[in-house]
């Protein structure tokens, strides 16, 4: 359960308008927060704590989040169809490339994973995990979940085999930023693209993250459960599946976990 007091107007010329925002010293979630919050809030409430204690990745696996890293939560109430909002993680993955970029220079190496993480010279600096409720084929709550490792991430041995290494901002680039600082920078990006999503739909959105993707056009994996396809990769498609092209031919996999090859 959260602790500590909570902040939660939106202050500043620099903070998106129409965004609420809060604050905590510790919580088990953001994401679980997100959801004890949600029917009470009056719109799109950013949720960040200063030491989560209990944050998840995919597919249940345990996201491990020391003290001075970046853990914070989008809750949105959207009544859109499950595959509207599942798109919604590419607006994130944008916010938070173009927030460090805006942060810490253009020389920054920085790229983008399908689906959902953010790469630090071709190492997993960033994750993303988005869950929702709803009902009758609409969800109701949708809680965007960014973990950034600014000042460490887990050991090595701590992934699975063929995962990505796991970087730092400070260890990988030597810059030091607050999680305040962040939470900032990701809310402004998250705003510019969200606008441009609901003004003009996915389209721009896909553009924009394939100029920022890694490895397009090389050969990449994609596991679902037991299967397994490799192949091409040459990008997503209008719903952001993930576009291979294998020895079968093209296909579209709307969700798989992507190992590169080494090097």
């Amino acid at each position: 359960m959260p602790t500590g007091r909570p902040v939660t107007e939106a202050t500043g010329a620099a903070w998106p308008q129409g965004f609420g925002r809060h604050i905590l010293e510790r919580v088990d979630s953001t994401n679980a927060e997100a959801f004890r919050l949600a029917p009470s809030l009056a719109g799109p409430t950013w949720i960040m704590a200063r030491r989560q204690e209990n944050g998840r990745g995919r597919r249940g696996r345990a996201w491990i989040d020391p003290v001075g890293n970046f853990a914070a939560t989008l809750v949105l109430q959207t009544g859109s169809a499950p595959a509207d909002a599942a798109r919604l993680s590419f607006v994130a993955a944008l916010a938070v490339h173009d927030a460090l970029i805006r942060l810490c220079g253009p020389r920054l190496n920085i790229s983008l994973k399908w689906p959902n993480d953010v790469l630090l010279n071709g190492g997993k600096l960033s994750g993303i995990l988005l869950e929702s409720t709803g009902a009758g084929g609409q969800v109701t709550a949708l809680a965007i979940g960014i973990g950034i490792n600014l000042v460490s991430g887990p050991d090595t041995g701590a992934v699975e085999p063929g995962a990505l290494r796991p970087v730092s901002l400070q260890g990988e680039a030597g810059v030091v930023l607050t999680p305040d600082e962040v939470l900032t920078a990701v809310a402004q990006g998250f705003a510019h693209w969200y606008r441009q999503e609901q003004d003009y739909g996915f389209a721009p959105i896909r553009s924009a993250w394939l100029a920022r993707a890694a490895r397009l056009g090389e050969t990449i994996t994609a596991r679902t459960g037991n299967a397994e396809s490799r192949g091409r990769f040459d990008g997503i498609d209008e719903t952001g599946a993930l576009l291979l092209t294998t020895p079968r031919g093209r296909v579209a996999i709307p969700a798989a976990d992507i190992y590169f090859d080494a090097g």
